[in-house]
């Protein structure tokens, strides 16, 4: 008669359990099939998304209908790509190049600055022009910062702490970042990446009046930035009553905000929208939820902040993980990832709603951007390889030692 055998996390059979095959235990570490489940599906629904809201743009500037959806699946093809290797990599190799993905941040960031350079649309200097690829960088930027800070915040932990200098250190490059983003200028991007830095610093337990001091230099640069621009006073002008001007400066909001009230509860059916005939400016882009709220209504809207919750919910979680196991690295940049995703979601939409002045911050994955596409990609292989990292460390603590093995293996022949 054979003996009874598990598996380890190597295959093998090892003799020593008495357990039915049924209940055979697997010391594989598995993924987050419910977060890897709910990040494929706005995907997808994000190229159908595209897909009905440019039909009528692509059709008129391009000739072709689905011109948009072609160029926005080559992107995720490659991201699909780039995202498989960047799972293969450790993350302890991530918080060894922090440092060098913060000095390349800040050249591309001075290389787009650079007229011939850097590619000018819609008045704003934000592309890098790569052959046939145009890549938008603030968005690799601020996953290379967060990069960056989680590394930081775990070998300078005591010092952000407890003292001014390791506190400062970090904030005067994030301000280098973005006072050349402003230049773009890209006011979004800046904000974003300020309140992740802001976020993490908080949680690594910088002091009261460190955060105090922080807020109120980022309530003045912000209050002076916005004095200072007119176009970004216009924008605020128009954001606290876009109907003064509804075929001007509010012209954007407003047609907005009637293509979110037509959708009423069920919305007109997808495909059926009005407000992107034309009425709603390149709403394939940053104003994508307001036609999905129009042709989905009121419960596909919420259903869409229900992903990306739910999404910031898991990040939030592997982020705890890490910490709880003891990788203080993983565990930062799995909550400025989740920090990032919910900022700039929430700001999206809330722009498209009119709570918030316009930013020109794409909806993650679901807005047209191939650039923005890579980078959420990539950053999701990041999040998914630290909770693969996680549960294989829980694992190995489930795991019996050799030890145990062989005792138990004694026990049988005995």
């Amino acid at each position: 008669m054979s003996l009874p055998t598990f598996k380890s996390i190597t295959g093998r059979a090892i003799p020593g359990t008495r357990k039915s095959a049924a209940s055979q235990i697997e010391y594989m570490p598995s993924v987050d099939w419910p977060l890897l489940v709910a990040f494929i599906s706005l995907t997808l629904f994000g190229l159908i998304a595209i897909g009905s809201s440019s039909m009528p743009y692509a059709t008129r500037h391009f000739g072709e209908p689905l011109y948009f959806v072609e160029r926005q699946s080559i992107f995720l093809g490659l991201s699909a790509v780039l995202g498989m290797l960047v799972f293969c990599l450790p993350t302890r190799l991530l918080e060894r190049w922090g440092p060098v993905l913060l000095i390349f941040s800040l050249v591309l960031l001075a290389l787009v600055l650079v007229p011939g350079i850097g590619k000018v649309v819609n008045g704003s200097r934000r592309w890098l022009t790569l052959g046939p690829l145009n890549i938008q960088v603030s968005e690799a930027v601020k996953l290379f910062i967060i990069i960056y800070l989680a590394g930081y915040l775990v070998r300078r932990g005591e010092i952000v702490r407890n003292t001014w200098k390791g506190f400062i250190n970090p904030m005067i490059l994030v301000l280098i970042a973005d006072v050349m983003l402003l230049l773009e200028p890209d006011f979004g991007a800046a904000f974003v990446i300020t309140a992740i830095t802001a976020i993490l610093l908080f949680v690594a337990g910088v002091r009261l009046t460190q955060f105090a001091a922080l807020g109120g230099l980022l309530v003045a640069l912000s209050t002076l930035v916005i004095v200072t621009s007119p176009y970004r006073l216009q924008r605020l002008a128009s954001f606290l009553n876009p109907f003064d001007d509804p075929y001007g400066a509010g012209f954007q909001l407003t047609q907005s905000l009637i293509a979110i009230g037509s959708g009423s509860w069920f919305g007109v059916g997808l495909g059926s929208s009005v407000q992107k005939l034309f009425y709603l400016p390149e709403a394939h882009t940053d104003f994508v939820f307001a036609i999905l709220s129009e042709e989905l209504g009121l419960l596909g809207a919420v259903a869409i902040l229900g992903i990306y919750t739910f999404i910031v919910w898991r990040a939030f979680l592997i982020s705890r993980t890490a910490y709880a196991l003891g990788s203080h690295f993983s565990a930062y940049t799995a909550l400025g990832i989740g920090c990032w995703i919910g900022l700039q979601s929430y700001i999206n939409i809330g722009v498209n709603m009119g709570v918030l002045p316009t930013k020109g911050i794409t909806l993650p994955m679901l807005s047209y951007g191939g650039s923005s596409a890579l980078i959420f990609v990539v950053s999701f292989a990041v999040l998914i390889r630290i909770d693969y990292e996680n549960r294989r460390q829980q694992s190995q603590a489930l795991k019996p030692s050799r030890k145990e093995q062989v005792m138990r293996a004694g026990r049988v022949y005995a």
